[in-house]
C-alpha cells in the first residue's frame, strides 16, 4: 500500500498548493494493479508454471503482473524526486519524508510519503538583459502577452512556457535558428521575504568555437526562403537504395515551386501550389510551415509529409541587412537592422494508397426485434490528378420482428451513395487565399436509398453540394447551399395507420394528420449549416470538449417564387407543388455538447447533452419523417432500439413496427469508461431522454405526446447498462447492453421498472464511441 499526503499549511492558499495526485507521478515504485479490490493480476501471474514455456503459461505471465517487491533505494529516490519537484514549483522551503510500516502478518509494506510545502516564493520584479540588442524591440513590444507577473508564484514550468512563447513568436518573424536555449533566466532569492528578482537574458546565436575552444557568437539572423523543392512521390526506401535515382529525376518549375519527380507527378503542380503557402523571397515563418504540413495532409492523398530546411552557406551576400524599428526613439542600444540569411526548403511527400475499401457493421436486438446493417465502401483519393477524392458506398440492412402478433415481420433496405470531394472551393467566381480559411473542400453528393418496410415502400433520392473548412484551432464549418431530397412513398398499407376505436369496437384510420402527412411523397429543397468544435486532437489522453451545432431550413426560396409568380391549384389541395410534388417547408436545429474528464491514464468520465427542435410551417403541416427526431439505438437511449421510445407519455404507442418520432428531442448521457484487459475496455452508462410533438392538436393526437415545460421532465425515459469496447487501433467496436429503468410509455403506475425482464433490455452494436 502506498499513499502521498499533503500536510496542511494554512500559510499557503489551497488553490496554490500542489495536489497529491500531481506528486504521485514522481514516486518511483507503484503497487500492483488490482481488479475489483483483489490482487487478480498477481494471482494470475503466480499461476504460471515456471518450469513450462508454452502458450498458456506465457499468456498468464503476459496478462498477469509480477509482485512488486519493496525497494528502499527506490523509496529514497522518490523522496528526492518529490523535493526537487516542489522546488521547481517555487516551494523552496518544502520538505519530503517517508514512513514505512512493515508490521503486517501478510508481509506487506505500507509506505506513506509526507510532503510539507511551506510558503511559496513569489516573483518580485522582472527585468531584461539583451546580449542581442536587435531583439530588444521585438520582445519588449510584446510584454503585454508575457506569462510572468509580479506576485505570481515562482514556477519553473511557467518560465519554460514563457521561453517557448517568445521563441515561437520570433520564429514566425524570420528567426529560423532561434531556440529556447537562446533565453535563460537568472533568479535572485537573496532579497528575503520569499521574493525572487527575475532577470531574462536573451543571448546571441552560437556559431561555433575558435581554435582555443572559446565560443563564437553573433546577433541572430533573419532568414528568407531561397528555393522550394517539392518531391510529391518521395519513396524513402528508393532514395536510400537506388544510387542512380537522382540522375533520373526531372524538375517542373511552377510559380515558385520546383516539383521534382522521376516521372510525371501524380498530382498537378497547381494543386501543390494551392496547398503550399510558401514562396521564394518570403521571410521564414514557422506558423506557415505548420500550415503547409496541415494543408498537404488535408489533401487526403499523402501518407506522410516532411518539411526540412537547409541553410545556404554564408557568402558575400551574408552582409545584407533587413531594417527593423527600434523599441523607442531614445533606445540607442537597439540596432535598427539585422543580418539576413537564406534557406532552401525541401518538402518530401509520400503518397498513400490511391484506392481503398472499408466495411462497417451495425446491429441491435431486443426480445422482440433485431436488425443488422452493413456498408461496403470504395475510395479513390486522386481520381483526376488533383487530389479529388471519389467515394462510393453500398448499404444493405435487414430488420426482423420476432413478436408473434406482428402481421409483417421483415424489412429491408438498399442504398448507394457517391461523393466527389475537391480540396478547394468550387465557386463561379475567382477567390484569393484566405488566411483564416484552412483546408477548404467542396463535396458533391448523389444518393439513392430504397426501403421496403412491412407497411410501405420508399425511395429516397438526394443531391447536394457542400463547402467545408476549418480554422487554425479546433473549429470546423460546413455549408450546404444546395440540398435536394425527393421522398417517394408508395404501396402504403393503410392498416399500418389504423388504431382501435372504442366506440365502434373496431379499427379506423388514425386521426393523427401529422403522422399521415409525414408519409406523403415530398420534395425537400433547402440549405443547411453545421459547426463543430473538438479539441481532442490537441489533448490526446486528456480532457476534451466536443460541440456540434446544425441548422437547416427547407422550402423558403421555392415558396417565395411560387407565391410571387403562381397561385395555388384550384383543386382541393391547399398547397403548392414543384414538378407535381408537394414541397416541404420547415426549419430544424440541434445542439450536442460532450465533455470527457480523464480520471486516470485510461479511465474517463464522459457527459453528453443533446437538444433538438423542428417545426413545419407554410406549405407543410408536418416535418418530413426522415428529418424528425427519434430515441433509442447504439448512440442514444441504449435501453431501447431505434424509434421505440416516445412520444412523451403516450401509453403503449408501439405498433408492429417502430416509428416513434417527434419534433422535439432532449437527451443526456453519462458514461464511465475504464480498461479491462489489453484492447478490451469496459463502460457503464446512464441515459435519459424522449421525443415529443411541438404543437398541440387534440383532434389528431393525445396531449401526452406534446412537449410542455411544466411536465416534460416526468416523461423522460431512464436506462442504465454495461458495455464492452474493442480498441483495434483503426476503429473501436462497441457492444452495449441497456436496461430500462423508467418507461414513460407504460401505463401510469407501471412506469418505474422494478423486476428484470428481457423485453425491457436492448443489445446494441456499433462502431466508434457514441459521443
Amino acid at each position: 500500500m502506498q499513499r502521498v499526503r499533503i500536510e496542511d499549511d494554512k500559510a499557503t492558499p489551497r488553490r496554490e498548493r500542489i495536489a497529491a495526485s500531481e506528486l504521485e507521478k514522481y514516486v518511483r515504485q507503484t503497487p500492483n494493479k488490482r481488479l475489483l479490490g483483489t490482487n487478480f493480476y498477481v494471482w494470475l501471474y503466480e499461476q504460471a508454471d515456471s518450469a513450462r514455456d508454452n502458450g498458456w503459461n506465457n499468456w498468464k505471465r503476459r496478462v498477469g503482473e509480477a509482485p512488486v517487491l519493496f525497494d528502499l533505494s527506490l523509496t529514497e529516490r522518490s523522496v528526492q524526486n518529490l523535493k526537487v519537484y516542489m522546488d521547481s514549483k517555487g516551494f523552496f522551503s518544502s520538505r519530503a519524508t517517508c514512513e514505512v510500516d512493515t508490521v503486517s502478518r501478510r508481509r506487506r509494506a505500507k509506505v506513506t510519503f509526507r510532503n510539507f510545502q511551506g510558503a511559496p516564493y513569489r516573483i518580485d520584479t522582472v527585468s531584461y538583459e539583451f546580449q542581442d540588442h536587435s531583439l530588444s524591440p521585438l520582445i519588449l513590444s510584446d510584454t503585454a502577452g508575457t506569462l510572468l507577473h509580479a506576485g505570481d508564484v515562482f514556477d519553473v514550468s511557467v518560465l519554460d512556457a514563457e521561453r517557448e512563447r517568445i521563441t515561437a513568436r520570433l520564429r514566425e518573424q524570420g528567426y529560423y535558428n532561434f531556440s529556447v536555449s537562446n533565453i535563460l533566466f537568472r533568479a535572485d532569492t537573496l532579497t528575503g521575504d520569499n521574493r525572487v528578482k527575475l532577470r531574462m537574458v536573451v543571448r546571441q546565436n552560437l556559431t561555433g568555437y575558435d581554435d582555443r575552444g572559446r565560443p563564437r557568437t553573433e546577433d541572430n539572423r533573419v532568414y528568407r526562403i531561397d528555393r522550394i523543392n517539392v518531391f510529391p512521390d518521395y519513396d524513402p526506401a528508393a532514395f536510400r537504395t537506388d544510387t542512380a535515382l537522382l540522375s533520373r529525376l526531372d524538375t517542373i518549375h511552377y510559380r515558385g515551386l520546383n516539383v521534382v519527380s522521376e516521372k510525371r507527378p501524380a498530382l498537378r503542380p497547381a494543386v501543390l501550389r494551392q496547398a503550399i503557402p510558401l514562396y521564394p523571397g518570403y521571410l521564414y515563418d514557422a506558423s506557415q510551415v505548420n500550415r503547409t504540413y496541415s494543408d498537404l495532409m488535408a489533401l487526403g492523398y499523402f501518407r506522410s509529409a516532411k518539411i526540412s530546411f537547409e541553410e545556404r552557406p554564408q557568402g558575400a551576400d551574408s552582409a545584407d541587412f533587413v531594417p527593423f524599428p527600434a523599441a523607442s526613439p531614445t533606445d540607442t542600444a537597439a540596432r535598427s537592422s539585422v543580418r539576413e540569411g537564406y534557406l532552401t526548403c525541401n518538402i518530401l511527400c509520400t503518397p498513400t494508397l490511391r484506392q481503398s475499401f472499408k466495411v462497417d457493421l451495425e446491429g441491435s436486438t431486443t426480445s422482440s426485434f433485431y436488425g443488422l446493417k452493413a456498408t461496403l465502401g470504395y475510395q479513390n483519393r486522386n481520381i483526376f490528378r488533383g487530389a479529388e477524392s471519389f467515394d462510393v458506398s453500398f448499404t444493405a440492412g435487414y430488420e426482423f420482428m420476432k413478436a408473434p402478433d406482428a402481421k409483417k415481420k421483415r424489412a429491408t433496405e438498399f442504398g448507394i451513395t457517391t461523393g466527389l470531394t475537391f480540396p478547394r472551393f468550387l465557386l463561379p467566381w475567382r477567390t484569393g487565399r484566405q488566411r483564416s480559411v484552412v483546408q477548404p473542400r467542396t463535396k458533391v453528393e448523389l444518393s439513392v436509398n430504397f426501403q421496403d418496410r412491412p407497411y410501405y415502400r420508399r425511395t429516397l433520392s438526394s443531391a447536394g453540394i457542400a463547402y467545408m473548412w476549418s480554422n487554425n484551432r479546433y473549429s470546423s464549418f460546413s455549408l450546404r447551399p444546395v440540398d435536394i431530397n425527393v421522398v417517394n412513398v408508395r404501396d402504403l398499407d393503410v392498416s399500418f395507420l389504423m388504431v382501435d376505436n372504442p366506440d365502434s369496437e373496431g379499427e379506423e384510420l388514425t386521426p393523427n394528420r401529422y403522422l399521415l402527412e409525414s408519409f406523403n411523397t415530398q420534395f425537400i429543397g433547402g440549405l443547411s449549416f453545421g459547426y463543430s468544435y473538438n479539441n481532442q486532437r490537441r489533448n490526446l489522453n486528456g480532457n476534451a470538449t466536443n460541440i456540434r451545432f446544425n441548422l437547416e431550413t427547407a422550402g423558403n426560396l421555392i415558396d417565395g417564387v411560387e407565391h410571387l409568380f403562381f397561385s395555388p391549384s384550384k383543386s382541393d389541395k391547399p398547397y403548392y407543388t414543384i414538378f407535381g410534388i408537394p414541397y416541404a417547408q420547415y426549419f430544424r436545429t440541434d445542439l450536442s455538447v460532450s465533455r470527457k474528464i480523464m480520471l486516470g491514464g485510461v479511465t474517463a468520465l464522459v457527459g453528453h447533452i443533446y437538444g433538438g427542435v423542428a417545426m413545419a410551417y407554410g406549405n407543410s403541416s408536418s416535418v418530413p419523417f426522415d428529418r424528425q427526431f427519434y430515441c433509442g439505438g447504439s448512440n442514444g437511449m441504449r435501453g431501447w432500439t431505434p424509434r421505440t421510445l416516445g412520444q412523451g407519455s403516450v401509453p403503449d404507442p408501439h405498433g408492429s413496427f417502430p416509428v416513434q418520432t417527434g419534433d422535439v428531442k432532449l437527451e443526456a448521457n453519462l458514461e464511465l469508461r475504464f480498461p479491462v484487459w489489453g484492447i478490451v475496455h469496459g463502460a457503464t452508462f446512464f441515459d435519459l431522454g424522449n421525443v415529443w410533438y411541438i404543437r398541440q392538436n387534440p383532434s389528431e393526437y393525445s396531449d401526452d405526446a406534446v412537449f410542455h415545460f411544466d411536465r416534460f421532465y416526468k416523461q423522460l425515459g431512464f436506462n442504465t447498462g454495461l458495455g464492452l469496447r474493442f480498441d483495434i487501433k483503426f476503429a473501436v467496436l462497441r457492444l452495449d447492453w441497456g436496461i430500462q429503468l423508467h418507461n414513460p410509455n407504460n401505463p401510469a403506475g407501471e412506469r418505474w421498472i422494478h423486476d428484470f425482464k428481457w423485453k425491457n433490455t436492448a443489445l446494441n452494436f456499433g462502431v466508434g464511441y457514441p459521443f
